[in-house]
């Protein structure tokens, strides 16, 4: 891999999640910094990267396949086709165990061809990265991808304790929407700049779901400490609340204006899903609650973002101990109860500590 002479890259991520998709963020901005003035394009699935990558400035075409693509043929190898009439310099295949990203990869054309593997002669890359490269984050996965292709093909060796956080890269005119509406939501008694505005995420899928009950408990708990707290539900795509409609709510079916809605509030409070990554890619302070699946792959980062695990806690002990620790934030002086026994994942020695793997998830 030269150093220079990288103009043109192929980002190879066909999916149509909305949390896989924001993951990518960090690893658009890293090749932006890696290559000054390149030009991206990104392979994706569905619609939800045109809307996530509208504003990046360096993203030129995002195709789309078409979700369940081999039911629409047609269409989905008339955008493969499209793709392949383009050399590039990389291709950047970002996932780990994706045997479709891969034979996407291989057919299309680039002069290199970068991704993860332990089986170069099968890999279909001109330059493999061994899967123990990858580390746990999912969205610094790619980074080290990239670092490590640097460091061993290239001989430079970059800074590996920092990380770019995820940014969808909301606009003044976007961030100035989204506080009009927060205006327009919150009570008028409570439109005061000390009055802070959590907003709350009631779905996931599955297992990850809290239920009603649980919420009812935890919301109870939340307004019995934080009286002057403003509550804003951010309503799912189905278009129903999932707290009984008992609070102010926003619904979008617009991603960035979801997203510019977020970013007005002063904390977000939501099980782990797309959502959460929407909401720490928004730059809002970001719990995300954890019950069933991995945090070290998927937590939250960045701009006062954490993980809490909530496995063995009722929702009482769930809810005093986001007050505690964002006491600040919510305007509560002095110790707010005791402690109730609980695990967040550690900031330092979890996602970025040198050489920790531990088991690597695959999927959002």
């Amino acid at each position: 891999m030269p150093r220079k002479g990288i103009y043109r890259i192929l980002v190879c991520r066909p999916n149509h999640r909305l949390g896989n998709t924001i993951l990518l963020t960090p690893l658009i901005a890293e090749l932006e910094r890696l290559y000054k003035g390149v030009e991206i394009d990104i392979l994706s699935e569905g619609d939800i990267a045109e809307e996530v990558f509208s504003t990046f400035f360096s993203v030129k075409n995002i195709y789309c396949l078409p979700k369940r693509g081999f039911k629409r043929p047609v269409s989905f190898l008339a955008t493969l086709f499209r793709v392949r009439k383009v050399q590039y310099d990389l291709i950047v295949d970002p996932c780990l165990g994706s045997g479709f990203a891969r034979a996407v990869t291989g057919f299309l054309k680039g002069r290199f061809k970068l991704g993860f593997s332990d089986k170069p002669a099968d890999s279909k890359l001109t330059h493999p990265v061994p899967t123990e490269a990858a580390r746990q984050h999912m969205a610094q996965r790619p980074i080290n991808l990239l670092r490590w292709a640097r460091q061993h093909y290239a001989g430079v060796v970059d800074d590996a304790t920092d990380y770019p956080s995820l940014d969808i890269r909301l606009t003044d005119t976007e961030l100035a929407q989204g506080r009009a509406v927060i205006e327009q939501l919150s009570p008028a008694s409570q439109r005061t700049t000390t009055s802070p505005v959590v907003g709350i995420f009631g779905n996931a899928t599955g297992a990850k779901r809290y239920p009603a009950e649980w919420w009812n408990e935890f919301i109870t708990t939340f307004k019995e400490m934080c009286p002057a707290s403003s509550l804003i539900e951010l309503i799912p795509m189905h278009g129903r609340s999932m707290l009984g409609d008992q609070w102010p709510g926003y619904y979008s079916t617009d991603i960035r204006r979801m997203g510019a809605v977020m970013a007005g509030m002063d904390l977000f409070i939501t099980a782990d899903c797309g959502v959460m990554h929407l909401a720490v890619a928004s730059r809002v302070p970001t719990v995300g609650m954890f019950s069933v699946t991995d945090a070290s792959v998927y937590e939250p980062y960045g701009c006062g973002s954490r993980a809490l695990l909530t496995k063995g806690l009722s929702a009482r002990e769930t809810a005093m101990q986001i007050v505690r620790d964002y006491a600040t934030v919510l305007g509560q002086a002095g110790p707010v109860d005791a402690k109730p026994a609980t695990a967040t994942t550690p900031r330092a020695e979890g996602i970025n500590a040198p050489g920790e793997l531990g088991q690597l998830g695959l999927t959002h």
